[in-house]
Formats: structure tokens, sequence, C-alpha cells
């Protein structure tokens, strides 16, 4: 069922954010994101307008079902609105998927009793919510005390914490050395969240480091029934995350493809061995957009197709086989694979059929690549490849973790 139309909340910002469908939503905030990107991408920082924006707009309850206060999007469109806004910023599109990712995180990890006033608050208060998880990161230690547990230790790639009213976060427990995983408010004494977010992409995601000095969690903050991937539904949660990655990575790669195409037409000159008379009939740059497009459009079929598998097992819930889950593993990762390897040639190739104009550093058609790159590198994607393989020879699914 579509999701019905929004009606933003009153506030002042620098974006005009209009009523409609989410899916007119998000083109809407794309079109105006895409106008600042630029300027943004090279200050850094936190994009505070644009997530002012998003609150505003009622998306950010766009998962979160009806019955909640939410919008009751179904998981394709949810992936449809990260890709659209990655088509202009994927910096902003990141911490918005993210904010869905974590919204599914307390769902398959916790009791209906902790997640349910957490969406029903989130959707009637435009909370977001940000990410202190990593649990490759094991510098967090968790200390037991009389009913209460203590977080003590630095977490880093700590993407869309600043600025949220809400943490998802984990620790190593302290004697059993288990992975546990909380809900929090960011405000919460003893959370610092360290503005050292420096990188080469993906520049406004403050995926930065957080300290947490002996800040208390209440034992019903934590996720522990059925907790993390301990169940074959619980273990979609990485799976989301690499389809929030996929559809960032096609978004990214369809903006540049829309930006590299309108310099061709009004900027690029014919190479002068071409013999023709404009860019746009240089025999090269046809093949190149030509190649552009196949990679492309391949991308979004298998985008696609691996949303709808995931709606369909998301909809199944605990009765979810873990063979299921499997063969859509299989599907995300074959995804996944494709749009780095086509986003990547995309934006790096843009330039051949744009040519050394294009290359001006005020137009910073590079921070497409950049992004891309960056985020690209969050799991190597030649263990992506591997777990094909076992498939294709050896009918080997992968075995659930946090990053397959």
């Amino acid at each position: 069922m579509a999701p019905t139309s929004v009606h933003p909340a009153p506030a002042s910002s620098d974006y005009d954010v209009p009523g409609g469908t989410p899916e007119f939503i998000s083109q809407e905030l794309a079109r105006q994101f895409a106008a600042t990107a630029a300027a943004r991408d090279e200050a850094g920082g936190t994009p505070q307008a644009e997530r002012d924006a998003l609150r505003r707009s009622g998306l950010l309850a766009l998962s979160i079902p009806r019955q909640y206060g939410g919008l009751g999007a179904d998981w394709a469109q949810v992936l449809d609105s990260v890709r659209q806004i990655a088509t202009a910023d994927s910096s902003v599109a990141h911490v918005y998927g993210f904010q869905h990712l974590l919204l599914a995180t307390v769902r398959l990890f916790g009791q209906p009793e902790q997640w349910e006033p957490w969406w029903e608050q989130t959707a009637r208060n435009h909370w977001f919510w940000g990410n202190t998880l990593n649990p490759l990161d094991t510098r967090t230690v968790a200390t037991r005390h009389d009913g209460w547990w203590s977080f003590s230790g630095k977490k880093s790639f700590c993407s869309g914490a600043t600025d949220s009213q809400m943490l998802v976060a984990s620790a190593l427990d302290s004697e059993s050395g288990r992975l546990l995983i909380a809900a929090l408010p960011t405000g919460r004494a003893g959370i610092t969240l360290n503005q050292d977010w420096n990188n080469i992409g993906q520049r406004q995601t403050d995926s930065g480091s957080a300290l947490f000095e002996k800040v208390r969690v209440e034992q019903a903050e934590l996720l522990l029934n059925p907790g993390p991937l301990s169940t074959p539904f619980s273990s979609l949660r990485p799976l989301l995350a690499q389809l929030i990655f996929v559809h960032m990575f096609l978004g990214i790669s369809e903006g540049a493809l829309a930006q590299a195409r309108e310099y061709t037409l009004s900027e690029a000159h014919p190479w002068f061995k071409s013999g023709v008379e404009r860019a746009s009939q240089d025999p090269h740059v046809l093949t190149r957009y030509g190649e552009f497009w196949a990679a492309r459009e391949s991308v979004r079929a298998l985008a696609a197709e691996a949303a709808q598998r995931f709606d369909e097992a998301w909809r199944q819930g605990e009765t979810l086989t873990a063979e299921a889950r499997g063969r859509l593993a299989i599907a995300v990762s074959t995804a996944k694979v494709v749009a780095v390897r086509a986003g990547l040639d995309i934006t790096s190739g843009l330039f051949e059929v744009t040519g050394a104009r294009a290359t001006h550093g005020a137009l910073r058609l590079d921070r497409f690549w950049r992004n891309l790159r960056t985020q690209s590198l969050h799991d190597p994607l030649h263990y992506k490849v591997q777990e094909l393989g076992e498939w294709a020879l050896n009918d080997s699914a992968p075995t659930p973790s946090f990053y397959s």
C-alpha cells in the first residue's frame, strides 16, 4: 500500500519543504540539495539545514508503520527515497538511510515494549537516530552493575550521531566478551561526539568518533531478545545496510551521469581528430555513454529485484528461514558488487566525456567518485565476490555477520 501524503511539521528553514507524496518530497528535496551540494562538500561539517528539512518533511518516519504514527512505506519505497536523495547529495542520503536502518535495528534486535514507544516518539517528535554501533571497533566496554550497565570507551565511524536524538550503541561485556547493543538518548551524560571526520568523501556524514565515559545504560535499553543476528529475521539487519549502500551508489551514479550529460551537451568540445562539430557526436564519447547507460541499468534492475525480495523476507517475520535469508543475501551481494563496480567506472569515467575543463575545482565533479569510493570501502568488495563464488560453485550461502 502506498503511503499517504505527508504534512510537514511547521518550522523555519533554508529549504522549501512541500507537502505531497513521499516520492514527490524526496525528488523535490533532492533538487534543492543539489544546488548547494558542491559547496557543502568543500565545507564539510554537519548539514544542519538539510537535516532540519528532512525532519520537517516527515520522511524520517517513512519506514514506521502507520499504527505508530509513521507513513507505512515498504522497504522498496524507502530505499528509492535514499536513491533519490543520493543523486544530489550522498552524505545526506547516507545519514537518512541510516535513520531507517537504525529504526529497523531496534525492531529486529529488541522487543515490542522497547521499539514501539521509540517508533511512536520518532514519528511524533521527528527524531533523528545516529549510529555508534560499529561492532568491529571493540574499544568500548560494558560493566555490569546492580540492575544497570555502564559503557566506557571510544567508537569510530559514528555516522549521523551529531544532531541526533537517539543512538544505537554497542559495547563488549567486560566479563563474557559478549556484544551488547543498546538504544540511548544522544544527550545522556558521558557521551561526547567528536567533530573529527575529515575524509575525502561523504564529508557531511559526521562519521567521526564518539567517547563514552561511564555512560549509564538501563537494562531495558539493551536489545537482548532476540538480540543481534540470533535468528534469520534478526539477521536481515546487515542485508538492509547493504541495500542502503546499493541504492546510495545507484543514486551517486545517476547524479554523476546527469551532471556529465549536461556538461557534455553544453560545454564540452569535440577532439580535433574526431571529425565532428559537437562533443555529442564524438564516437568515443557516444561509446562511453552507452557503457555508462548499460552499467546503470544493470544496477537499477538488480537493486529493484533485491529490494523486492527484502520486502518479501521482512513480511515473513520470525517465520523467515535460514535458506530464504541466504538466497536474499546472494541477491543483495550481487547488487552490491555490480553497483560498486559500475559506480566507480561512471564517476571516474565521466571526465573522459566532459574533458579537461570539467576538472575545474569549483565544479567539484570529483565528489561523486570520492563519495562512492569512500563509502564502498565500508566492507571489502572482494569478500562479497568470494561469497558469490561460494554460492555459484558450492551452493554455500553467506554466514550471517554484520557485513553479510
